[in-house]
Parts: C-alpha cells; sequence; structure tokens
C-alpha cells in the first residue's frame, strides 16, 4: 500500500519532513544505508522485524521521495542495490542530533547503537549492541 501524500500545505518544515520518514521502519532504512549501500537482503537483515512486503513499500516511497537511489546491474542473477542520494544523506545528517538526543534519553537499561557500530561490528565479527 502506498503512502498518500496529504494535499495543501505544510504547516512547518518539521511537518514536511515527517511526511517523508514517518512510517515506522523509514529512519531505521536511512541509518543503514548510511552505512554503506546494500541489497534488499542485507537491509532486511539489518532492520529486524520489518517484514519483506514493508521494505519494499518503504523503498519504494523513499526512492519516489528523492532519499533513496536504486541501482539494477544488468548481471544473471539480477543484482540491485540500494543507496542514499545526496538528499538522503543531507536528510540523515539532519536526524544525527535526533539520535543523539535519543542515545542520551534512553531508558536506563536498553542499548543503543552508535552510528558506525554495525560496520565496526562486521569486521570483528561482533553482535553491533
Amino acid at each position: 500500500m502506498r503512502a498518500v501524500r496529504r494535499p495543501g500545505a505544510y504547516v512547518c518544515g518539521i511537518d514536511a519532513a515527517m511526511d517523508v520518514i514517518g512510517a515506522k521502519w523509514k529512519v531505521l532504512i536511512l541509518w543503514a544505508l548510511d552505512e554503506k549501500p546494500c541489497r534488499f537482503g542485507e537491509l532486511r537483515r539489518g532492520v529486524p522485524g520489518v517484514t519483506e512486503k514493508v521494505l519494499s513499500s518503504h523503498l519504494k516511497e523513499l526512492e519516489d521521495d528523492g532519499i533513496v537511489h536504486r541501482e539494477e546491474y544488468a548481471e544473471v542473477p539480477p543484482r540491485v542495490e540500494y543507496s542514499l542520494t545526496p538528499r538522503g544523506v543531507s536528510l540523515n545528517e539532519a536526524l544525527g542530533p535526533l539520535g543523539e538526543w535519543g542515545r542520551e534519553h534512553a531508558h536506563p537499561g536498553v542499548r543503543v547503537r552508535s552510528p558506525g557500530a554495525r560496520a565496526e561490528a562486521d569486521l570483528a565479527g561482533n553482535d553491533p549492541l
């Protein structure tokens, strides 16, 4: 099911941004793509809990919004990679302070991954949390 854009003007810039990233999994997809371009299966594993249907839908919406680039390679078997566009990179940079706030104010006892933790853990073969 595709997201329907609200008709009319936005109330403020946050309203406009939330129209792009307001769905539950979109920010986590952006966070995963900030580390490196990913194939669909990598994203599915990198965003635990998201279904294939929802991931596919969100990627298409983010692509339509100019946030994510979908690159198809003419190979057998077919290969598709997703990456952030410059607009997506700037959106992730804008979300950085929100992530920092979340790390500082997480509920006691709840672990929060830091940026780059996944890449470091993959190199070491450890759990990124």
